[in-house]
């Protein structure tokens, strides 16, 4: 029943990792004591590197037993997982409340050479709780080995052991109970017998009764629901009840609380009303229920009721118990989607009237601003110093900076015509370039193919070395190409001249389309394609200009369409309304809205898209501005991921009117807002 002999020297062979470094062996008779032996050398325990792996080991196991005694870990968090301090430089707090901060991880191939050069660094064991480096001893690695072996920890346990009987069967000559078996064990019981015949005596006497099953009762719920009767489980269709009538209230009582009883002029009041807007009972008080009268419409009601029964079909509606949470999409975290405009940096402050519109210089040095108080600003963005001031003597209603940077070029529209102008910022060569482009001589208006007062007149404008384009109806907006050179004015009309295309170089206009399907309200140019975006209320329109022909038509859904925003890669296109919804199409997947977004309580002013960054934003009436991320894959079987970012707030209202426009920075991630508080405000990181 013993163990063989030889049994436990094979406790640790070359074969077994990570404990192959070395070998061990075990003497059984002598109880706990170890002999180490080097794999490489035979005897190691003659060579000093033994005697220094003796001491080491000594002095680890005493230093090991007094921590245990003497004190408690140096981690204090208790059972905190350790997982909450993987985003952070410490993994809790020692006894003293100061932080302790995770050791440099070494990497494999450092391990690697400390295992080479040291032989009993493969000993060496992370305490991941405290982030300290242990080291075990031979004791404890032999306990470890057996155990991966299925063997008990220690040696001189022995897990088979000889039997031990506890009787002494030597000098007996008999069982322990000699006794024979009872008779009561093989014949039936007569106590058992006459008790069940005095049982079935007193059943027929009547001494005994049970208890009669009981009867239902015959009695239903006057108002309650009759989906669970027997009268109505039939087979095939299942049984839908009709709905119940209202319950009378405290109104219908033959003698009702005095409140509830309208005076005499109250009830003239209500001949004065709508008859749909009158009550349809008048409650009146009776001393007794015999003095109360007949219903008068008791037979109308009770007939509308039959019809209702008859005719009104009804439908079951099953509902589903879902879990709300589980409804809500799964959004990558705010932290991995920066950087995004957060917070506001500076205030850029000088109008005296609302700032109806801004616009961003290409290099995004500086930035231009119209009002309501008759002035055009240039400002510089680091320092927010106001560089110039042009005072037109109207309304600018919307601005618009020359993409180009070579041709700092104002478009502003000023009163019902568009103003081009130089924004005098530049070295001097971009300045003498510039008032060339500028330069005009006169010439004779131009007239259209029906002999109609011409649509746009270009007129030299001395006052400020400009172009004014005098338009035959009153322009909204103005969107520059990306090279700079054509741009392009809308007349909210329903005439064919609504949509104008101009190009600054030849100082021509002509209007591209015969019929528009709407009433226009914004026009912008595709960012790489000789395509075209007309928003009428309703919808976009998206033309050829090489071909001269409709393309696509995006179906918005909203009430009005107010704002339009191109992507860089012009293959998405969000639209802002006058309803407060936000809806983005992706026109590659559908003509309908990929996503409709309602986060403003009143009209959208502006919304605009960031020429590097996956950012888009809107502006609101209610003087919030939105920030989202809307990423664009280029796989097209991936969607486009739109997660809400940031609520920008610091605007004031006035005159019932919040932020009036919106832009990004063309290089970073800042977003500038115009407000009606005669305020521009810069949203950074």
């Amino acid at each position: 029943m013993g163990r063989p002999d030889g049994q436990d020297n094979a406790d640790l062979s070359s074969d077994d990792s990570p404990w192959s470094d070395t070998a061990w062996s075990e003497d059984d008779d002598d109880e706990g004591s170890l002999s180490f032996e080097d794999s490489d050398e035979g005897s190691g325990l003659d060579s000093d590197g033994g005697l220094e792996e003796e001491a080491e080991d000594a002095e680890a196991g005493g230093e090991s037993d007094s921590s245990e005694d003497e004190a408690g870990p140096r981690n204090t968090v208790g059972d905190v997982p350790l997982e909450w301090y993987k985003d952070e430089e410490h993994i809790g707090y020692d006894i003293s409340g100061r932080k302790i901060k995770k050791r440099d991880r070494e990497g494999r191939i450092d391990t690697l050479l400390k295992n080479a050069d040291n032989d009993t660094n493969w000993r060496k064991l992370i305490d991941a709780y405290n982030d300290e480096e242990v080291q075990i001893t031979k004791e404890e690695a032999k306990i470890i080995s057996r155990m991966l072996k299925g063997k008990t920890p220690h040696t001189n346990v022995d897990p088979y052991p000889d039997y031990v009987d506890w009787f002494e069967y030597d000098g007996k000559g008999h069982p322990l109970s000699n006794a024979p078996e009872p008779k009561r064990r093989f014949v039936p019981s007569k106590w058992e017998q006459k008790k069940v015949v005095k049982l079935v005596r007193a059943i027929r006497k009547g001494w005994i009764k049970f208890d009669k099953p009981k009867d239902e009762p015959n009695y239903y719920l006057l108002w309650g629901d009759d989906t669970d009767t027997a009268d109505n489980k039939r087979q095939g269709l299942s049984y839908i009840p009709a709905p119940k009538a209202n319950l009378p209230g405290h109104e219908e009582s033959y003698n009702p609380s005095v409140e509830y009883v309208p005076t005499q002029e109250e009830i003239d009041s209500y001949q004065l009303m709508y008859e749909e807007d009158r009550p349809k009972f008048i409650p009146r008080r009776f001393e007794s229920l015999r003095s109360v009268p007949a219903y008068e419409k008791a037979l109308r009601e009770g007939f509308d009721r039959c019809l209702d029964l008859y005719l009104c079909p009804r439908t079951r509606k099953k509902r589903i118990n879902i879990d709300p949470e589980s409804l809500k999409p799964k959004l990558p975290s705010k932290k991995d989607l920066r950087p995004y405009p957060r917070t506001c940096y500076l205030e850029f402050k000088g109008h005296n009237g609302p700032v109806r519109s801004l616009s961003v210089e290409a290099t995004g040095q500086w930035i231009a601003s119209g009002s309501s108080d008759g002035t055009i600003r240039v400002w510089e963005v680091e320092t927010g110093r106001c560089l110039k001031v042009f005072n037109v003597g109207a309304d600018v209603h919307r601005i618009s900076w020359n993409p180009s940077p070579d041709k700092p070029i104002l478009a502003a529209i000023v009163g019902h015509d568009l103003l081009l102008l130089n924004a005098e910022v530049g070295d001097e060569e971009t300045q003498m370039r510039t008032k060339q482009l500028l330069n005009m001589e006169e010439s004779a208006p131009e007239e259209d193919a029906d002999d109609k007062k011409p649509a746009v007149r270009w007129v030299k404008n001395d006052k400020f070395d400009g172009i004014t384009l005098i338009h035959h109806k009153a322009a909204s907006t103005v969107e520059w190409h990306s090279k700079g050179d054509y741009f392009t004015t809308v007349v909210p009309t329903g005439e064919s001249r609504a949509v104008l295309l101009h190009q600054l170089s030849k100082k021509h206009s002509h209007h591209p389309f015969r019929k528009l399907p709407g009433l226009p309200v914004a026009a912008v140019f595709h960012p790489t394609q000789k395509m075209f975006f007309v928003a009428t209320k309703k919808s976009v329109q998206i033309y050829d200009l090489q071909k001269a022909e409709a393309v696509k038509k995006l179906e918005s859904g909203v009430r009005e369409i107010s704002s339009i925003s191109i992507h860089p890669g012009g293959d998405n296109v969000i639209v802002g309304s006058k309803d407060g919804k936000l809806c983005w199409f992706d026109t590659d997947l559908s003509t309908k809205p990929y996503k409709m977004l309602k986060n403003h309580s009143k009209d959208i002013t502006s919304v605009t898209f960031h020429r590097r960054y996956p950012l888009f934003a809107s502006s609101s009436e209610d003087c919030t501005a939105y920030v989202f991320h809307g990423m664009v894959y280029a796989d097209l079987n991936q969607n486009p991921l739109i997660v809400p970012l940031e609520i920008l707030r610091g605007h004031s209202s006035s005159d019932r009117r919040g932020v009036l426009d919106c832009k990004f920075h063309p290089r970073q991630p800042w977003l500038f807002t115009a407000g009606a508080d005669s305020v521009i405000r810069l949203y950074c990181e």
